[in-house]
């Protein structure tokens, strides 16, 4: 299909309502790892225990990227989006009502369903707006709503969830998806969905062992990093010597440098794809490493936190393309198994985090074992490369 050309502002108009969506998206998720002490005292479990609602919230992601991205494969990417939204929006808006402990867990597994299958195919419907050499800037400012969350949106919920009630976090971003339907509805143009498109074509994307090694390496080297931020208010508050107070600036400074990180990950992925993977890979594995030593005092832990914020960022655009051009019959299965992929890994990075806390490591200890679960994710994606060297390239990418 000839890709159609829209002027610049309408295509920038585009992105940044997908980019809304983004926003609301990144607020719920990352917000509850700022809130994790005040959730847990809420509904009356341990720190470690309210962080299985933050793996509950992941395995929806990981359940209902592939499933709804390959259902929705024959229907138009504008109508998808906007249905994940009301999905995302009403799943939210039903957190705020769960009365204990096990229907908050149900409530963040629904709210988790439609977050990877709306990124998924928001990515590609971003990418066919632009130039072909322009795709990792386009996809990057889809994921600009994410990294800008932390800025803005996760320390104001941390805010408000601390003086308020935590709670009030659901309500606020049941409105952020209602801002972003009608967003979309409005200034994003309609695509009709690809004529072969079917349930059967998109699961071609499972068949093709680099798709598998792109998924792997974000299960892997993003647990990491996840390892690290799901635990870091009682870091921050325990280890650094913090106050409570003072967590909405952290995730505030973490947010900077997921901005920083997703801009410039964008423009390094447009030049070198698995270039950005293998420095990232090693760049996360070095601060984790680094934030062990530097946690101690406020002075030297918070510029890493900034650091560490933008070097995940910067994996993500690169992981995205990755994927795209792995399976480019099936993008919006392959795009969305990518969000499946870094939620199975903020899953893994919850559990094993909470476990070596549990078992009296200190809260110093999922730094560790992030740092090495970024260096095997590393090596999956040396051998990722090594794979491409004995592979012939794909020739069937669309024009569209």
């Amino acid at each position: 299909m000839q890709q159609q050309e829209y002027s610049p502002r309408r295509v920038a108009a585009a992105i940044v309502s997908l980019a809304i969506g983004g926003f609301g998206i990144g607020t719920i998720e990352f917000a509850m790892m700022g809130l994790l002490p005040n959730v847990a005292e809420g509904v009356g479990v341990s720190i470690p225990e309210a962080g299985n609602l933050i793996s509950a919230y992941a395995l929806g992601v990981v359940v209902g990227a592939p499933i709804l991205a390959a259902i929705a494969a024959k229907l138009p990417r504008k109508q998808v989006v906007i249905g994940l939204m009301v999905i995302f929006t009403l799943a939210n808006f039903s957190s705020f009502f769960a009365p204990d402990y096990g229907t908050l867990m149900v409530t963040r597994f629904l709210s988790g369903l439609p977050h990877g299958a709306y990124f998924g195919v928001a990515a590609v419907l971003a990418a066919s707006l632009v130039p072909a050499t322009k795709r990792g800037r386009a996809i990057s400012m889809v994921m600009l709503g994410l990294s800008i969350a932390n800025v803005i949106g996760v320390p104001l919920a941390t805010f408000i969830g601390q003086q308020w009630g935590w709670r009030l976090l659901f309500i606020m971003v049941a409105l952020i998806g209602a801002v972003t339907v009608l967003s979309i509805w409005f200034v994003v143009p309609h695509q009709p969905a690809a004529h072969d498109a079917s349930i059967r074509g998109e699961l071609r994307a499972l068949k093709r062992i680099q798709v598998w090694l792109a998924l792997l390496i974000g299960i892997v080297g993003f647990g990491g990093f996840f390892a690290f931020y799901s635990y870091i208010a009682p870091t921050m508050t325990e280890v650094t010597g913090l106050p409570s107070a003072a967590l909405p600036f952290v995730v505030a400074l973490y947010g900077v440098g997921m901005v920083i990180g997703n801009v410039l990950g964008g423009r390094m992925a447009d030049k070198s794809v698995m270039g950005s993977i293998y420095l990232m890979m090693a760049t996360i594995a070095v601060v984790l490493l680094v934030f062990t030593l530097a946690v101690h005092q406020p002075w030297s832990a918070l510029p890493m936190v900034l650091l560490i914020g933008a070097a995940g960022a910067m994996l993500v655009p690169a992981l995205q393309t990755r994927l795209l051009d792995a399976s480019p019959d099936a993008q919006s299965l392959a795009s969305s198994m990518n969000h499946s992929a870094l939620n199975i890994a903020n899953a893994l990075g919850a559990f094993l985090g909470g476990l070596v806390i549990a078992w009296g490591w200190g809260y110093v200890a999922p730094a560790l074992v992030g740092a090495g679960l970024a260096v095997l994710g590393l090596g999956i994606a040396l051998l990722s490369g090594w794979v491409d060297r004995k592979l012939p390239p794909i020739t069937s990418a669309p024009k569209n």
